[in-house]
């Protein structure tokens, strides 16, 4: 019997996809993806592609977009603008060639490099995000977008680096490159300027590359200059199994005790936090509120006191702490 499901499964494995996502309330299920996107690949970027959410109720599979949804819980676009597990939205400046936390737990952390300009008569930086540093199972991984005078679609304008040493990940859609352990994984979503960067049963990094246009320059009046288009990072995260302790930029929203200072119904809601989520460098695992312990291992045990007080009637989004029934 086990023997025919699985040639059951393998006579149609573009339809079903598993949950490897340990821990969580689907791992080890086969779940059929939706008819409108019946595969987790596709070479065509703008295609919706199947993804199953481990950490949902309900063991249900999605059709989703490859590359980050600026719109959307987890994500980090523009100058910067974030949207926290919490839904809000919300504006944190930061500084120009300084580095910041935007997530820290237990066992991985998330610093951000951020670039900009400031324009005569100005009284802060225009900042954009242009790279990640990440630090995970005692390893290190980044990816930067370089400086450069013009944008050139037909040029990759990706940077990597594997424990401080650089990685080429071939451009082409599908291309793929896995460290040696299997827990970190780059994977490009188009020909070149978009990746997923996947941390095992830890996160899912959605990245994509893009430049400052004439036409923002027009509507914000950045007055970019000419030798910068400022080329800078779109992502969006998605994360499994955080603890309660969660921490930066981006990370405390995910708290449950959160209570976010950015002011409803305000075009621009800017909130803070500079000194506290500043960072020496872009692979630093220190910062004044970071709760990363480096040779820490992953884990997704979460307090049960916590969990007993948890209000399921709040967010999760499915991207943090998760409600179970």
């Amino acid at each position: 019997m086990l023997f025919l499901v699985s040639c059951m499964i393998q006579a149609n494995a573009y339809y079903y996809q598993q949950c490897s996502t340990k821990g969580t309330r689907c791992y080890g299920k086969y779940i059929r993806c939706p008819a409108e996107c019946p595969s987790s690949e596709s070479t065509d970027p703008k295609a919706k592609v199947c993804q199953i959410d481990c950490d949902k109720p309900i063991c249900k599979a999605v059709c989703r977009s490859r590359k980050p949804n600026c719109n959307a819980p987890g994500s980090g676009c523009y100058d910067p603008r974030f949207i926290g597990g919490d839904g809000r939205v919300f504006y944190f400046h930061g500084k120009r060639n300084e580095h910041f936390t935007l997530v820290s737990d237990s066992s991985f952390q998330i610093n951000a490099r951020f670039i900009g300009h400031r324009p005569a008569g100005r009284s802060r930086d225009y900042t954009w995000i242009q790279a990640l540093g990440i630090l995970f199972n005692s390893k290190t991984f980044s990816l930067e977008a370089p400086k450069t005078p013009e944008w050139n679609e037909n040029v990759d304008h990706l940077k990597f680096t594997y424990n401080g040493n650089s990685l080429v990940v071939p451009e082409g859609p599908l291309s793929t490159w896995q460290s040696p352990q299997k827990d970190v994984k780059v994977e490009r979503v188009a020909e070149r300027n978009s990746v997923i960067v996947t941390l095992e049963n830890v996160a899912e990094i959605l990245v994509n590359v893009v430049p400052v246009t004439k036409e923002d320059d027009t509507i914000h009046n950045y007055q970019v200059p000419s030798d910068d288009c400022f080329a800078h990072l779109e992502v969006q995260f998605r994360f499994f199994g955080l603890s309660p302790e969660v921490e930066g930029v981006l990370g405390r929203t995910y708290r449950e005790d959160f209570e976010n200072p950015a002011k409803v119904g305000v075009a621009m809601p800017v909130v803070g936090g500079e000194d506290t989520y500043r960072t020496t460098s872009l692979l630093s695992p220190h910062c004044a509120a970071c709760v990363f312990s480096q040779g820490s291992s992953y884990h997704t045990k979460v307090n049960s006191e916590f969990m007993a007080t948890l209000d399921c009637s709040k967010f999760s989004y499915g991207m943090g702490i998760v409600c179970r029934k």
